[in-house]
């Protein structure tokens, strides 16, 4: 990475230049600090960081930063509940996520928390620009207030039916259903999950964003913010219709940052939450003493975000217009997946189907739930289910069966017979293979994961195939030692390449596969040519799964 040094003050801050390449800041939404994650964080955060790591194998420089989702009144109530400070909830929660991430082994450059003083500047300042830019004003609002518990009612704890498709059980924010964000006082039939009763009616005083000024703007930047058609048809969909100015504000008692100059009126946590992003960025910067607003305002600065489709209206209308009011740097693109079911069903406590991430780890590593759910992920929405019967066999199969079995049937010839010199030149097939490794290349930067993993395997398929219509054994047994390393030979060159292609979605094991291949510079360049000459002697990567146990990660629950 080549460094510029620029004198600020009386110390040395360094600008970060990237080199010539782009330059991509990535992020997957900031998971509440509330609850440990589980496996439907995972997709997410594995989809995001493949795609980092995918974008490194392509030279370009690209980090990877998340966060702890910190304040609102799901927190303010659990302190409550359990008579500790939230700072407490938080910090305790923040150290759990960054240990998940790391299991899973996410490339994270940085995790943070949105209860930081990085987030509290940022926040202010967005506010501040907004506000003096004339896009927030103030008026009196109705709200749902619990009289039992002598609070008004944040959105996520009252529920009722959507009063658009008129599904039961929903939030007063949004319809898991149909997508369509509303107002609690909407809702149909209404009752306080916190007292299961129903709530009253009072007046408040409350701040809005002017979101209806920016359908124009949103409207011409639906192809600029998401590059997937069912996103765009939903944007579309919203736009078309009526944009509702965005309440802002929450009343005491909240965990939050203060609106600037009230006592008793917070900053709602989905304005502070996006900037959580940033705070990130900005704590990372302060780290490696960077100069981030040199960061942000460079051109070729790309801001990244791998989100749910339950988050859409906030991160594809709210967070760029806030961003456009307050004239700082745009998001340049929002990428959308689904949500996971297990065994086709929704995941939840209630349905005993509910897997933490950590616990999965206790029945198998980390990799192959990071190739499964990458061997699903496409360029859709659609949800994809977790089945553990096709889990262990598409590890068995692919994986053990496919992937390791090129090696496993041809490493020994080579130490037997080359001394573990492979013929440098033996690469005619890898070389055929060079445009259909473009094409994986292109699957995966598009985020089409299941599709490059079908090719990747669709290749290891026709190597085995070959080795199995070479038979080196019997070239060994028949003397002809030339013959029988020049096919092992062939097999390990495209074996490398493969390694090289599947190291976004499994980086443990194709590190393990590195070490032992002695294959030092990893980069998709170098799946077009010979790059490794002496291999080391075969060791054990990884290990079939056994159905029997892994059934009992459910069994567990």
């Amino acid at each position: 990475m080549a460094e510029q040094i620029a004198i600020f003050s009386i110390h040395l801050k360094v600008t970060y230049n990237f080199g010539y390449n782009m330059k991509y800041l990535v992020t997957s939404a900031l998971p509440y600090a509330n609850a440990e994650l589980h496996l439907g964080h995972v997709l997410e955060i594995v989809q995001a960081d493949a795609w980092v790591r995918h974008k490194k194998l392509q030279g370009h420089d690209a980090l990877y930063f998340c966060a702890s989702d910190t304040h609102g009144t799901p927190i303010m109530l659990k302190a409550k509940e359990q008579r500790i400070a939230p700072e407490d909830i938080v910090n305790d929660m923040k150290i759990k996520h960054e240990h998940t991430f790391k299991k899973f082994n996410v490339n994270l450059s940085n995790f943070h928390s949105t209860h930081s003083d990085e987030s509290k500047d940022l926040v202010y300042e967005l506010y501040n620009k907004i506000s003096a830019n004339k896009y927030i004003y103030s008026k009196d609002i109705q709200q749902l207030f619990d009289d039992q518990e002598n609070i008004f009612l944040a959105d996520r704890f009252v529920k009722g039916g959507c009063p658009k498709c008129k599904a039961d059980d929903q939030y007063g924010d949004a319809c898991e259903r149909c997508g369509t964000t509303y107002d609690a006082l909407d809702l149909l039939d209404p009752i306080s999950t916190l007292s299961n009763t129903k709530p009253s009616v009072k007046t408040s005083k409350h701040y809005f964003f002017s979101l209806s000024v920016f359908k124009d703007f949103l409207k011409s930047n639906i192809d600029n913010f998401s590059k997937q058609d069912p996103v765009k048809h939903k944007l579309n969909e919203w736009l078309d219709g009526d944009l509702n100015d965005w309440d802002i504000s929450r009343d005491k008692p909240y965990f939050g940052f203060l609106i600037p100059g009230e006592e008793d009126k917070y900053i709602y946590v989905w304005l502070d939450a996006p900037v959580g992003y940033l705070s990130s960025i900005k704590n990372w910067c302060e780290q490696n003493d960077i100069d981030y607003d040199q960061l942000m305002n460079t051109e070729d600065a790309k801001l990244m975000h791998f989100i749910g489709k339950d988050i859409m209206y906030f991160h594809l209308l709210f967070w760029p217009a806030t961003l456009h009011a307050a004239q700082l740097k745009q998001l340049e693109e929002v990428h959308v997946h689904g949500f996971m079911t297990i065994e086709g069903e929704k995941m939840s406590k209630s349905r005993g189907n509910f897997v933490l991430a950590d616990d999965a780890l206790s029945y198998a590593e980390a990799d192959f739930y990071r190739y499964y759910i990458c061997s699903k992920l496409s360029n859709d929405i659609s949800d994809i289910d977790f089945s553990l019967e096709d889990f262990v066999q598409k590890v068995n199969s692919d994986l053990v069966g496919k992937f390791i079995n090129i090696v496993s049937r041809t490493i020994k010839f080579v130490h037997k017979i080359g001394n573990g010199k492979i013929i440098y030149s033996s690469s005619k097939l890898n070389e055929s293979f060079a445009g259909r490794y473009e094409q994986i290349i292109a699957f995966t930067d598009n985020r089409e994961y299941s599709k490059a993993i079908k090719e990747i395997m669709s290749i290891a398929d026709e190597i085995n195939a070959y080795i199995s219509e070479q038979e080196p054994w019997n070239l060994a047994k028949e003397g002809k030692n030339d013959e029988c390393l020049d096919v092992c030979s062939e097999a390990v060159h495209v074996f490398q390449s493969l390694n090289t292609l599947l190291h976004p979605f499994m980086p443990e094991i194709t590190k393990r596969v590195q070490e032992l291949l002695n294959q030092t510079d990893l980069k998709y360049s170098n799946t077009f040519k010979p790059n490794i000459d002496e291999i080391n002697e075969y060791s054990h990567i990884i290990k079939r799964l056994d159905i029997k146990e892994v059934n009992k990660l459910v069994d567990s629950l």
